[in-house]
């Protein structure tokens, strides 16, 4: 590769590449993968050879529609653009076959656009329909419905109606879409089905009464490159988009202090957990006096369920290159490591790659873009401790030694690695740094809310519908998260907690769902943000069971350096195993109470300071289940909590807590 000049990147800014043509992207993310994506991939390349010849088949990241894996998307013919789900290497022959060549799309596997337009613009060629009540039978009846009464006005020939596997909207009846403007409806009745033809297919006018008028949640700053690039290619990151247009702004057009004001302005926090904000970090570790000084990407996501920062290496990794990169030169350091778990070979393999093809084009190394920056990065590996997401113990990993944490003061920001300033933040937040620097931290600062600014991603699992990787802005409350982006709770049942915040989070109860996300209201809920996993629970499941779930996660993987969290937790999860046996005494509670207050007052690090929140969280909210285990046993317990089921409004049962610790820079 040729040596990128600064010319040649303000040139791409100037008029940045269209991505022309016809394409089909895969989505091969480890999730797309482990579904089969590679097979399909293989397929849709075969079958574009000899069908297809002019559509190209790119390698893309994931879009975050994990509950659909492996998902193509697709644009061609001047067809509308998009996404298939549950794709097989038997669909994509037909994917080609029908809607590449033949020009009609595939029933049953189509996700609809979340962008929903409001005016029809242009003639309607295609119409998705699903019964999003998931009542059998009904969308083949609403599909054979649209059919006939287009076939009397004789627009059968013109409009394709085609069953669409997830449109976006749950629990509103029949919901209609019509392509391209992607008007939708939703609540739709039969009686509304001529008219609908009539006024909109036909007619062209919006039917104001069923437009679906909420918009989507969802807003892409993470993400924005996650599902639309090639991972594996810096001529893709350049091209499409801002690649590498932030790190030209601050080489050229800020000083570092300026940078710094401008991540001041946005008022972005750390996302891996934390919340402490990013300004300042880097501020203290330019401010300290030292021949070197480091940045690291902390990547070691070890969190029960969660795959954000795993997606984002994956699908965007010069992104994050690139964000390290500002964040050097904003704090003076030359040196940068990316701290990634070995249990995720792609993210390693593809940020190895971008860190290649980035000294190849001059991003990395000596003299960047002609200027007098020097920068060099290099990946090293976790070998899968949990512990090691701690900011001391990563750095102890990093140097060679046994990974566990080490007192604090001093911070890493004044000793760090090698006893050198080091500022380490984490994957999320070093991928929002470059659009910061291109958009505005004041175009940052305008999504979320006044103390918890722009965007967050969060992984959403367990008993949900659709479990994805979902950016909201902050202040989105859990119920437009889990209700309206992910389809609220898959079993049927109704929705019981929600858990944030992993192994160090706590569980909040459906009656606080409508609360706004931020770091301070989770915290006054008895749990975190934590780096963004998110598991919905329903009816059928024991809150004391769940605290013993993570509660056991933490003793596993505690170092054992302090005596409150190797002693502390062990003892407390031999009284949650002796309460779920029926052996539990009336005193357990108040001794679960001091122990979890023991190691939260004297525990070394983070993850003994928070190992009790699951526990405690549960105990506020759900205390009568704890109660009943000790009353009547096991089998007693099951009973009340179908009791309570009943009652999802109940208030909740009061516990004295102390406050969650946020661990400090």
């Amino acid at each position: 590769m040729n040596l990128l000049t600064r010319q040649e990147l303000e040139s791409l800014a100037a008029s940045p590449g269209e991505d022309s043509g016809d394409w089909l992207r895969v989505q091969l993310d480890t999730g797309g993968i482990a579904a089969g994506a590679e097979a399909v991939f293989a397929a849709l390349v075969e079958a574009g050879r000899t069908r297809a010849p002019g559509v190209a088949v790119r390698r893309v990241g994931s879009v975050g529609y994990s509950f659909a894996d492996p998902v193509v998307e697709v644009r061609s013919g001047g067809l509308p653009q998009l996404c298939y789900g549950h794709v097989t290497p038997e669909v994509a022959v037909q994917l080609v076959e029908r809607h590449v060549v033949g020009r009609q799309l595939l029933d049953d596997h189509i996700i609809a656009p979340r962008t929903r337009g409001l005016v029809l613009e242009g003639p309607v060629t295609h119409v998705l329909v699903r019964e999003t009540n998931d009542e059998a039978g009904k969308t083949e009846f609403l599909q054979f419905s649209l059919v006939e009464e287009l076939k009397r006005r004789g627009l059968a020939e013109r409009v394709q109606v085609v069953r669409a596997l997830d449109l976006g909207i749950y629990d509103e009846g029949a919901v209609v879409q019509l392509l391209p403007s992607a008007v939708t409806y939703a609540n739709v009745l039969p009686g509304d089905i001529p008219r609908l033809v009539a006024e909109s297919i036909e007619g062209g006018r919006v039917l104001d009464d069923l437009l679906w008028k909420v918009p989507d949640r969802q807003v892409r700053i993470v993400l924005r490159h996650c599902g639309r690039i090639d991972p594996d290619s810096v001529e893709d990151y350049l091209q499409h988009g801002e690649g590498y247009q932030g790190l030209r702004r601050v080489l050229f057009a800020l000083t570092p202090e300026e940078v710094i004001a401008e991540l001041k302005t946005s008022g972005l926090r750390g996302r891996g957990g934390a919340g402490f904000p990013t300004w300042m970090k880097w501020q203290l570790t330019r401010g300290q006096p030292a021949a070197q000084r480091y940045v690291i990407c902390n990547a070691d996501e070890g969190d029960p369920g969660a795959f954000m920062d795993r997606s984002v290496l994956e699908s965007d990794p010069h992104a994050v290159l690139e964000g390290m990169m500002i964040a050097a030169y904003a704090m003076g350091a030359s040196k940068g490591y990316f701290y990634i778990r070995a249990e995720y070979p792609q993210a390693v393999a593809r940020v190895g790659r971008a860190i290649e093809q980035a000294r190849a084009r001059g991003l990395l190394g000596e003299k960047i873009l002609g200027s007098d920056f020097a920068f060099e990065a290099k990946v090293r590996l976790g070998a899968g401790a949990f512990v090691c997401g701690e900011e001391t113990a990563l750095i102890a990993s990093i140097e060679g030694r046994r990974g566990s944490p080490t007192p604090r003061p001093p911070y890493p920001s004044v000793r760090g690695l090698w006893g050198m300033p080091t500022a380490i933040n984490n994957v999320e937040t070093l991928a929002s740094v470059p659009v910061i620097l291109t958009r505005g931290g004041a175009w940052f600062a305008g999504h979320g809310t006044d103390t918890s600014k722009g965007t967050k991603v969060f992984a959403v699992t367990g008993k949900v519908r659709n479990a994805q990787l979902v950016e909201v802005p902050m202040g989105t409350t859990l119920r437009q998260i889990i209700m309206e982006v992910c389809g609220g709770v898959a079993s049927g049942r109704e929705i019981k907690a929600v858990q944030t915040g992993g192994p160090s989070g706590g569980v909040i109860p459906v009656q606080h769902l409508d609360t706004a996300v931020s770091y301070e209201t989770l915290q006054q809920l008895g749990s975190i943000m934590g780096s963004g996993g998110m598991l919905v629970m329903d009816q059928a499941d024991s809150m004391v069971d769940v605290a013993k779930f993570y509660l056991k996660f933490c003793v596993d993987e505690s170092c054992g350096k302090c005596a409150p969290c190797r002693i502390g937790g062990y003892q407390l999860l031999q009284i949650l195993e002796r309460i779920t046996r029926g052996r539990g005494g009336p005193t357990d509670l108040a001794l679960i109470r001091r122990i979890c207050l023991a190691m939260q007052k004297a525990s070394l690090c983070g993850l003994g300071q928070t190992a009790p929140n699951p526990v405690l969280s549960t105990l506020r909210y759900f205390g009568e289940e704890y109660q009943a285990f000790i009353e009547g046993g096991p089998s007693y317990a099951r009973k009340v909590a179908a009791a309570a089921s009943l009652k999802t409004s109940a208030p909740a049962a009061t516990a004295s807590r102390e406050p969650v610790k946020s661990p400090a820079p």
